[in-house]
């Protein structure tokens, strides 16, 4: 009999758990748990992006670093919210609001593959890094050089003497020719394509001739021998060919342009495909009937 009663008693329970569960208030509850959720998921969803955005465009890589992870944690949010949303969906979701979170879940996997690369490339900042020493140490160099071959010309005299005009022409074409080619390295760490920046690097290459060429020539003249302006010169276009290298390499590396195409390009695609998915999940939720309650609609901020 206390067996009995036992098997009783437990089939009572039961029964009145799924007859709770069945409840309109219950419903009810679920649906707008469920509600919660997606709007969480869409908020994250939108930090996410907003932080991402930021990282790329931050000018350190301080404040870039700061945004990534602000993006990563923002992103790792959503990922909670959709695998408690999962299984929510599990036992209590539609077939139209599982098939939802599916379409959300294979564009959310693409773009957290696409924030990683995009945030990696964002931190490191070359692009930036190439600007910092093409405008400030490179520039400066060149200045220099500049200053030290207009002495020279100055120091050897204003006489119309054939070795006067060598000295001028040969002086204001190695001054010429690293002006121009200073003003290539801008466009080249702006530069996306590769082909194109191996034009212009051809293009250094033949002013850098030109340079070298000139210095020789310079050096070459008796009049010049031993002087400190044409030293300095010489000095200081080896110091700028050294910075050259790093600025063309961290140009080639083109973090900053990459992290920014991928942004505009593959992010805001997929972002959009994303936004669109967690929209129809919260409509068809929304939409859900409730087992005596007549059709409700549930809202939650924004």
């Amino acid at each position: 009999m206390a067996v009995g009663a036992a098997a009783l008693l437990a089939v009572i329970l039961l029964v009145l758990h799924f007859r709770d569960l069945q409840s309109p208030s219950a419903q009810l509850a679920m649906k707008a748990k469920r509600v919660e959720l997606v709007e969480q998921m869409r908020l994250a969803v939108a930090l996410a992006s907003e932080a991402e955005k930021s990282a790329v465009m931050a000018i350190t890589d301080e404040d870039s670093q700061a945004y990534a992870d602000q993006a990563r944690a923002a992103t790792a949010t959503v990922e909670q919210r959709r695998v408690e949303l999962e299984q929510l969906l599990q036992s209590g979701g539609t077939k139209g609001e599982n098939a939802y979170l599916a379409q959300f879940s294979g564009a959310f996997a693409e773009l957290k593959r696409i924030d990683k690369d995009l945030l990696d490339l964002a931190v490191r900042n070359t692009n930036l890094k190439a600007y910092s020493l093409a405008f400030g140490p490179a520039a400066g160099i060149l200045n220099e050089m500049d200053a030290a071959l207009a002495r020279v010309v100055v120091k050897d005299g204003n006489s119309a003497t054939a070795n006067n005009l060598r000295v001028m022409q040969l002086a204001d074409g190695a001054r010429i020719a690293a002006l121009h080619l200073l003003t290539l390295i801008p466009p080249h760490i702006a530069e996306e394509s590769d082909q194109k920046m191996d034009e212009m690097e051809a293009l250094m290459a033949k002013d850098d001739q030109v340079i070298r060429k000139d210095l020789e020539g310079l050096a070459a003249l008796s009049s010049l021998a031993g002087n400190s302006d044409l030293e300095v010169a010489t000095v200081r276009y080896a110091r700028f060919t050294e910075l050259k290298k790093q600025i063309l390499k961290l140009s080639r590396e083109n973090t900053n342009v990459r992290s920014l195409t991928i942004s505009l390009s593959e992010k805001r695609k997929i972002m959009m495909v994303c936004q669109d998915a967690l929209a129809g999940l919260e409509q068809a939720i929304q939409e859900e009937p409730i087992v005596g309650l007549s059709n409700r609609t549930l809202a939650y901020p924004r």
